[in-house]
């Protein structure tokens, strides 16, 4: 498994950063290769995306989610991937976004990718539309309930 790490400054509140990252039907508006999430239910999501010119798609489950804290998730088939979101508040009116991601690469051209750097570059530019997004828009919405594990409060 590879991991990657990047962060990103915005200036927003942490709650408007928090909300508009949970609207995860539009994680294709500003990640990379991302062509399709669609949420089943408060805790399960399945994905499609292009990577390295193939189509992938694979479910996921998140595993923990505390308001304008965190989500972690983690695929449950498909692509192996699992990660993990904090915001943290820098000022009334900013907060920084981290990201941590592992993932298997899957192929000759995903392995070269991925050791040439080339996930870390998406994971960054991603963040970076997020910001440009998020700083235009503000939230398109908001879901504030909590998952640990099983557990889903609303």
């Amino acid at each position: 498994m590879s991991t990657v790490e990047q962060s990103i400054d915005i200036d927003v509140p942490v709650r408007v950063a928090y909300d508009q990252w949970t609207q995860f039907e539009a994680f294709p508006e500003f990640m990379d290769g991302i062509e399709e999430v669609r949420q089943i239910d408060d805790t399960h999501l399945h994905w499609r995306a292009k990577i390295g010119g193939h189509v992938a798609e694979w479910d996921a489950v998140i595993t923990e989610q505390l308001p304008d804290e965190r989500v972690a998730w983690k695929a449950t088939d498909g692509k192996a991937n699992a990660g993990v979101v904090t915001f943290h508040r820098l000022g009334d009116e900013s907060s920084r976004v981290m990201v941590q991601i592992e993932h298997e690469s899957e192929g000759v051209m995903e392995k070269v990718g991925a050791a040439l750097g080339a996930d870390k570059r998406e994971v960054k530019n991603s963040l970076e539309r997020f910001k440009e997004l998020v700083e235009r828009r503000r939230a398109s919405g908001a879901w504030r309930g909590e998952v640990e594990g099983r557990n889903v409060q609303s």
